[in-house]
């Protein structure tokens, strides 16, 4: 049975056991997220031992090159010896150049980088603290508008990050970020091709860059934004969507919350319930949902059944919430 060898100590793998289920097993304590080989989050150096195909999946030549991996996707054929990453081979410091409130709940962060970081629009990047706590946040800005990595983040009851971030991240301060990743972006080559976008909370940023791209790149064909909040008051960049939407006559912005009384430009009720209503044949629509882990989970198979090939459905990639 493979075992695995951390800060000098050594703990034995269960059978089809991953290192991140053995090391959490044994109450060591590395950071992780989604469990599903999309964030990064818990990528690991190993230093012994041979790695599998699906460990290293996504990960960038160079990374692949140095033995790191993902520890939620690697069952070890074999004994690891194994570290946490150098921060000098994944991390880019980020210097904080814009805070502002959106929301009661919401803010935003703009960073700038010494070198270039190059993403697509949609994409998310882990920012890590000095205190080495990790989350994943998706990038709202466009790269080819926008000079500064653009996130938004609410504060979440309980989020150690979230709050750190709102509360003593301050202008002129540094951070380090690894990234971008993910696959949640607009490909060109289909402009009349209709787009339904399903966001919840936060779960906005993604889809207001992705948004952009779309018409940026000249997409023609019907584009159905649903953002979905609690309250009212909480319909962050809602001013910036309606004139965007009257810009672009194919853009339909629909302002969703489930509480509170409904303003004339508003729409009472669940974003996902509201779209998949109104559009009940998804055939041939490309399909993107961001927020809420359960929504996302629940209207991937809804749109599925509603006629979306599962390849067109693309969703963000944090399925756990922040500890």
């Amino acid at each position: 049975m493979p075992e695995i060898t951390y800060q000098g100590k050594t703990y034995p793998c269960a059978p089809d056991e991953t290192v991140l289920d053995t090391l959490l097993r044994h109450g060591i304590e590395v950071p992780y997220s989604c469990c599903a080989g999309s964030c990064h989050t818990c990528m690991l150096h190993c230093l012994h031992g041979e790695l599998t195909a699906p460990s290293q999946k996504d990960l960038k030549p160079a990374l692949k090159s140095l033995k790191y991996f993902l520890a939620c996707q690697c069952v070890p054929p074999q004994d690891l010896v194994v570290a946490l990453p150098d921060d000098e081979d994944v991390y880019v410091s980020a210097r904080l150049v814009e805070k502002t409130q959106l929301s009661p709940s919401v803010w935003r962060f703009r960073l700038e980088t010494a070198v270039p970081v190059y993403y697509h629009a949609g994409q998310f990047l882990n920012l890590k603290n000095e205190a080495g706590w990790v989350r994943s946040y998706s990038l709202a800005s466009l790269p080819t508008e926008d000079e500064s990595l653009e996130l938004h983040v609410r504060r979440v009851p309980g989020g150690q990050m979230s709050h750190w971030l709102i509360d003593n991240f301050s202008v002129g301060m540094h951070i380090e970020i690894e990234g971008p990743n993910g696959h949640c972006i607009y490909t060109e080559g289909e402009p009349e091709r209709p787009l339904l976008m399903i966001g919840t909370g936060t779960g906005l940023a993604p889809l207001f860059g992705i948004l952009r791209d779309a018409l940026h790149q000249g997409h023609t064909g019907p584009i159905h934004l649903y953002h979905g909040v609690r309250e009212p008051a909480e319909l962050y960049l809602h001013d910036s969507l309606t004139a965007l939407a009257q810009q672009h006559g194919n853009l339909h912005y629909h302002a969703c919350h489930s509480c509170g009384e409904t303003c004339t430009d508003m729409r009472a009720g669940r974003a996902a319930d509201l779209a998949l209503t109104e559009h009940p044949d998804l055939k041939a629509w490309r399909v993107f949902l961001c927020g809420a882990p359960e929504m996302v989970k629940q209207t991937r198979m809804k749109a599925y059944l509603a006629g979306a090939a599962m390849s067109d459905i693309s969703a963000d990639a944090f399925t756990a919430p922040e500890h």
